[in-house]
């Protein structure tokens, strides 16, 4: 059971590569992974059996979850932006009490704690509303080898830093619609100097996490909640007091419920 509850979890990983306004980052936060990953993947070769046990549902679903259900949720906030919002911002509300909770558990809170959530709050914020403001049907283009990696590798800060979408840093170097293309046709020369750059990448950038969360703890994570609640304000939308309305409150009560006990 534990092991297809990663699987999904890894789905759901794998479709927050490619939605726009979503980081991968964010949904392990939110389902309560994002450290106990980050202390599996360097540990895989000292406790091999049980990190790679752990790791590999995830990373089949993840697969798994870019090249089909990815997708699926995008055709899904295309046609139904309002009640997928909704249930994201369930999700991502659900997992900030036990978020804190956690935290604090395991070091003494300091106010000025608070400085690190606000300024990493209005910085999430912003970067989505650049990624909301850019164009998502660029024209597809050719793009070198050596270029391809380097999306990759700088596509990886969103992948590893919760609340910085990569679709954004794909957007940014105007390769966001080859990675769609590619995916959705299986173009592996696209796909693979991608891949390469996202694993260095991720190596490089989990290495800077695993040093922030060793030395700088309780700023790091609530660095991570600042932009975790900034995911909140761009997903929100204004709703009316009608049958949609209400469907959307169920979906946010759902996304809270899904998220307390997967956290």
């Amino acid at each position: 059971m534990k092991k297809f509850q990663d699987f999904f979890i890894g789905i759901l990983l794998g479709a927050g590569a490619i939605l726009p306004g979503i980081s991968s980052g964010v949904l392990c936060v939110i389902f309560g992974i994002y450290d106990k990953l980050i202390n599996s993947i360097f540990g895989l070769f000292k406790n091999f059996k049980k990190n790679f046990n752990y790791l590999f549902p995830i990373f089949c679903g993840g697969i798994l979850g870019i090249f089909l259900f990815g997708n699926i949720l995008k055709t899904l906030f295309e046609k139904f932006p309002t009640y997928v919002s909704f249930c994201f911002i369930g999700l991502i509300l659900g997992s900030i009490p036990l978020l804190i909770k956690k935290v604090n558990s395991e070091h003494k809170f300091k106010l000025h704690y608070l400085f690190y959530t606000v300024v990493s709050f209005v910085l999430g914020y912003i970067l989505v509303i650049i990624e909301n403001k850019m164009s998502f049907n660029e024209q597809a283009n050719v793009f070198s080898t050596s270029f391809l990696i380097l999306s990759g590798l700088l596509m990886s800060i969103g992948v590893v830093v919760p609340g910085i979408s990569n679709t954004l840093i794909l957007m940014c170097v105007g390769v966001y619609s080859t990675y769609l293309v590619a995916i959705a046709s299986l173009n592996f020369a696209v796909l693979i100097p991608m891949g390469i750059g996202l694993l260095i990448g991720s190596i490089i950038f989990l290495y800077i996490i695993k040093a922030l969360l060793k030395y700088f703890y309780m700023q790091t994570y609530y660095s991570i909640i600042g932009f975790t609640l900034g995911s909140v304000l761009v997903l929100y939308c204004p709703i009316k007091f009608n049958l949609e309305g209400i469907f959307c409150i169920l979906l946010l009560i759902f996304g809270l419920l899904v998220s307390s006990e997967l956290a």
